[in-house]
């Protein structure tokens, strides 16, 4: 059976151009109906300009689709709030939410202000944790929803100018692994995309022959299959750019594990370095806080198996 978005409301912000403009399109065309979010700020967060929601609506319904424009802001609780309701208002429910909107205020490090590093968690970080927020109890009630994050490179890579951008996006992806522990239940699965495209946030970057790759259009084919009735995983981080789609995973080294009963001495982690961090047998983080602990420690005889 063909993915398809049929019947299905979905919230996208940031919808106003780049990639959020494509998936919006994107849905759309799997039959999404779809509410197009953006405040049509600059790159930095500044000024608005309604004709970003608007333009993406009209090409939605020109071409036979359905959707209806949203102007607030992400940032603003209050606001993330009517978001929500304007899905309910116009389409009668909600399924699908995609935390694409964001701005940038790069620097260096030690010219970094308080308030361009807020700035920008208020948008990528808290913006995505209130929509989310006021988006949730509408799934769990419905026992269906599908929740995409947008985190970055820069937050898994890291990128020089850019703590505040890396430090909000790798914050998203603490947020989806606990939520998507606390959905799954109710079939509310949160997942992440990690994109790598030429859009304003882009656009200054010398890339050269690269760009021409960096199309929207090759990153949309991700986000709306996790969007999906067809997606049954939950937090995954999938990188899309160019035409490639890959997971994205945390690992952990097979490490060393020294017995608790005993002292355990800067020396002996020292001693142990080049082995705690040696990659060959390293397998995915395990869910939850404590990963393979208790199993390691059951197996060396200092936990009971019901522990």
């Amino acid at each position: 059976m063909a993915v398809n978005l049929q019947g299905r409301t979905a919230i996208i912000t940031g919808a106003g151009a780049g990639l959020g403009r494509e998936y919006a399109l994107q849905f759309a065309k799997l039959g999404a109906k779809v509410v197009v979010n953006d405040l049509g700020v600059s790159l930095n967060g500044a000024g608005e300009n309604a004709s970003a929601a608007d333009a993406v609506v009209e090409e939605i319904c020109a071409a036979g689709g359905e959707a209806v424009a949203n102007r607030d802001n992400v940032a603003d609780p209050a606001a993330a709030q009517r978001i929500v309701q304007s899905a309910i208002d116009a389409f009668g429910r909600l399924d699908i939410l995609v935390n694409n909107a964001g701005i940038l205020r790069d620097s260096s490090f030690p010219k970094m202000t308080d308030q361009n590093f807020t700035d920008v968690l208020n948008v990528h970080l808290f913006g995505a944790y209130y929509l989310t927020h006021a988006a949730w109890p509408h799934m769990v009630g419905q026992k269906y929803g599908r929740i995409v994050f947008t985190t970055s490179p820069a937050g898994t890579n890291g990128n020089f100018g850019q703590t505040n951008y890396g430090a909000a996006k790798l914050g998203l992806v603490g947020m989806m692994n606990c939520l998507a522990l606390e959905g799954r239940k109710h079939d509310v699965l949160v997942n992440a995309i990690s994109p790598s495209a030429l859009t304003r946030m882009t656009e200054g970057a010398p890339l050269g022959e690269l760009a021409q790759w960096l199309r929207p259009d090759l990153v949309s084919p991700a986000v709306a299959w996790l969007s999906s009735e067809a997606c049954q995983v939950t937090a995954h981080i999938i990188s899309a750019g160019g035409g490639f789609f890959a997971q994205h995973r945390i690992f952990e080294t097979p490490g060393v594990q020294f017995d608790p009963q005993d002292a355990v001495t800067v020396d002996m982690f020292d001693e142990a370095f080049a082995r705690i961090v040696d990659i060959e047998g390293a397998k995915p983080v395990k869910p939850g806080p404590l990963g393979d602990l208790i199993p390691r420690l059951v197996a060396m005889g200092r936990l009971t198996a019901e522990a």
